[in-house]
């Protein structure tokens, strides 16, 4: 995980293409499909409309609009954030 956030702090701000790997409350984790990196969009950088964890469908369903996030969904990316210490990729709807 280190090396995967190593190698992606030189392409913050570059768009990739990847699918959803994992849905939590907390947010959604994506796994690029070009070097295989994951990181996490946060729910709360989903601003877009209120979405909330629906356990039994691994999904993440907008409120107002009924945007559906599912896992295996392909969605393009932002890289946002990398953090070395704390080993963690953050990324961002394109």
């Amino acid at each position: 995980k280190y090396k995967q956030v190593e190698f992606m702090t030189e392409r913050l701000g570059q768009t990739f293409d990847g699918v959803i790997s994992g849905v939590t409350e907390w947010g959604l984790y994506v796994e690029l499909n070009e070097n295989k990196c994951e990181g996490m969009i946060p729910i709360r950088d989903l601003d877009d409309d209120y979405y909330e964890f629906d356990e039994k469908n691994y999904c993440l369903r907008g409120r107002r609009k009924n945007k559906i996030y599912s896992l295996g969904d392909a969605i393009t990316i932002k890289v946002a954030r990398a953090n070395l210490e704390k080993k963690q990729l953050d990324f961002a709807l394109a």
